[in-house]
């Protein structure tokens, strides 16, 4: 199955007072990149977190972004620290003896200092069970979100794989026009020469000919690379690099083409099939 490294998924779930959010965005990368943006309270997760990640993405730099907000439950409670609230009375009594006029303050006051009031503890195990179940989620949803974006890159790549097949095909066609052009050139040279005898000039226009006749042996390797694409496309494991390579040898062969090329239709038909196989290559760079 092709998939894209180009994704985006996110999943929530609640836990106690707390309703956990989970972002996965994926761009392209060579290797396996994973980078997490997490709250203090969730930091003691990265390591498993990362993973479940890795245990199914590849390719593709991976940005993993958790937060969470507090909401107040139903019925809940204020848990309040009696001994911060003995030492805050006992410190502002203490600051009142020193002061001309002292004002007092109520117990709001009181409950919006900093530690007055403490937070429910989830316990640790049970948030480590649903954090990570959350990721999990997300990964499917991305996984599947990568695959849908693959599929489409597959269709691509095959519809540029049966142009350059066209082409190819267009080229061996052309191929007996080319050898009758050069068969009549090799003939003019052959008559200039009858008069003009010089056999060392003779051996390297032939020598030349030749080389320009020869472009089966490249028609045959891009037939072959452009089957082996095909081949490619249909398997499970990721195959990004493998179709990148792929790409290098077919714009070898065409480079080849085109330097061999002995009239203007070749020549074409070289420009192309580069065309088509920098296109394909833009595209491969997304699939893991």
């Amino acid at each position: 199955m092709i998939k894209s490294m180009t994704a985006f998924a996110n999943s929530e779930i609640q836990i106690g007072s707390l309703t956990i959010n989970c972002e996965l965005r994926s761009v392209n990368h060579r290797y396996c990149d994973i980078s997490f943006k997490l709250p203090e309270r969730l930091r003691f997760l990265e390591a498993d977190l990362r993973s479940i990640i890795n245990a199914e993405i590849k390719r593709g730099k991976i940005e993993c972004n958790l937060n969470y907000k507090k909401h107040q439950q139903e019925g809940q409670l204020f848990n309040i620290s009696i001994p911060a609230v003995e030492a805050l009375l006992a410190a502002t009594t203490k600051i009142e003896t020193l002061m001309d006029s002292p004002s007092g303050f109520s117990a709001l006051d009181i409950l919006a200092f900093t530690g007055i009031q403490q937070e429910v503890e989830i316990d640790k195990v049970r948030l480590k069970i649903a954090v990570n179940e959350l990721v999990k989620t997300a990964v499917t949803k991305m996984l599947e979100a990568r695959e849908g974006e693959g599929e489409k890159l597959k269709n691509l790549l095959e519809q540029r794989c049966q142009k350059m097949r066209d082409y190819v095909l267009m080229a061996e066609e052309r191929m007996p026009k080319v050898l009758a052009l050069i068969r009549n050139r090799v003939t003019e040279r052959i008559n200039e020469w009858v008069t003009e005898p010089n056999f060392d000039r003779f051996e390297q226009e032939m020598v030349f000919m030749i080389q320009k006749l020869d472009v089966s042996e490249e028609l045959e390797r891009l037939e072959s690379h452009i089957i082996e694409v095909n081949r490619v496309l249909e398997q499970k494991e990721p195959v990004g690099r493998r179709l990148d390579f792929l790409m290098q040898e077919m714009n070898r062969e065409a480079n080849t083409l085109g330097s061999k090329s002995a009239d203007k239709e070749m020549t074409q038909i070289s420009i192309e099939l580069k065309v088509l196989i920098e296109q394909m290559r833009e595209q491969i760079q997304n699939i893991e």
